[in-house]
């Protein structure tokens, strides 16, 4: 918290002093007790958040983490926000508490503080600090922790949503103006106070303010776009087969397959769907099939048994004794091979 005796501003944290007095900051009552009060209203103010979907809500916290990080500096907006999480989770539980979750409330609170202590607030550094919070740690960073949590926690593959996404990047340029709306406000008072010395003369919105939201907003869309092209051309289709569409498909492809090598005994070969990737702007899909070699002779009902074979997974396929893997090829068919109704029925 800035004190009378050193009212220094900074134009970045790439300074020795700036360091050092936010350091300090761990050493003053004043701080650690405005600190507090900003962590019990940070923890009031969770069940007010509206839940979008899932895990996933939104609610004014962030404006109270901003303005209590540009007061007491990102080393005790670093304790703050680990605080905040784990408090948090006590008070109004939801779910299971995982550790991990404390890094994205640390990380939110450090970077606002990296932007906005001891330094002249500005519209461009409210919507900087935003769009790096929205941008780097609500989806990037937050990615690899939710990931964990699925699978340590639930058992469960996790995948980037799309929603989470598109909250943050739709969000944003409303959530930096507010933050510019609430700081004009508040930052008078608390100057006369001597919890700040940033005036509000830069919290005037021009048409270059206007233009940088929307060149931001640009680049959020255009990433979310490129996302989307990767994570489809990248995510199996296969992934999401029924055991009907699996076991119809892997009939469909084996019909391909025949026809390429007539030399393989259709009573007893089995092919089966290891992966179907999708292109972005294109019919055609990716299957990589693997070609097996199935022995049902000792079997009481051999129709049966090879039914089932037929239907099976990359991975159960590999296990199963009556299976011998043969080759394993890759083709690309046109988007009728995709979704086919119904396979060659085997007799």
């Amino acid at each position: 918290m800035q004190t009378t005796a050193n009212r220094k501003l900074f134009k970045t944290p790439f300074s020795g002093e700036y360091w050092k007095l936010a350091f300090s900051e761990l050493k003053n009552p004043r701080t650690l007790v405005f600190a507090a009060l900003i962590l019990a209203l940070r923890i009031a103010v969770k069940p007010l958040s509206i839940t979008i979907a899932g895990d996933l809500t939104e609610g004014i916290g962030f404006i109270i983490n901003a303005f209590g990080s540009m007061v007491y500096g990102p080393v005790v907006a670093l304790l703050s926000g680990a605080l905040s999480d784990t408090l948090g989770f006590l008070v109004f539980p939801s779910g299971v508490y995982f550790p991990a979750y404390m890094i994205t409330e640390m990380a939110g609170s450090f970077v606002f503080a990296l932007f906005l202590y001891r330094a002249e607030i500005s519209i461009p550094r409210l919507i900087l600090c935003r769009f790096c919070i929205c941008f780097f740690v609500n989806v990037l960073l937050a990615y690899p922790i939710h990931a964990a949590y699925y699978s340590i926690m639930l058992g469960k593959d996790y995948s980037l949503t799309w929603i989470r996404i598109v909250k943050n990047i739709v969000l944003f340029p409303i959530e930096a103006v507010l933050l510019a709306v609430i700081f004009r406000s508040l930052l008078p008072p608390f100057r006369k106070m001597g919890y700040l010395f940033s005036g509000t003369d830069r919290l005037e919105f021009s048409r270059k303010h206007v233009l940088l939201l929307a060149v931001l907003f640009a680049v959020g869309a255009g990433c979310v776009f490129g996302y989307g092209v990767y994570s489809y051309n990248t995510t199996s289709l296969s992934k999401d087969y029924t055991p009907d569409q699996r076991l119809a498909r892997n009939r469909a492809i084996e019909e391909y397959v025949m026809e390429k090598h007539p030399e393989l005994a259709a009573e007893e070969t089995v092919c089966i769907i290891e992966s179907a990737y999708p292109r972005a702007f294109s019919p055609e899909v990716t299957y990589r099939v693997a070609v097996y070699k199935a022995d049902v002779s000792g079997a009481e009902n051999p129709g049966e048994l090879m039914e089932e074979l037929e239907g099976l997974s990359k991975s159960k396929a590999a296990a199963r004794e009556e299976m011998t893997k043969l080759f394993t090829e890759e083709y690309v068919l046109t988007e009728n091979a995709k979704e086919p109704e119904k396979g060659r029925e085997k007799k």
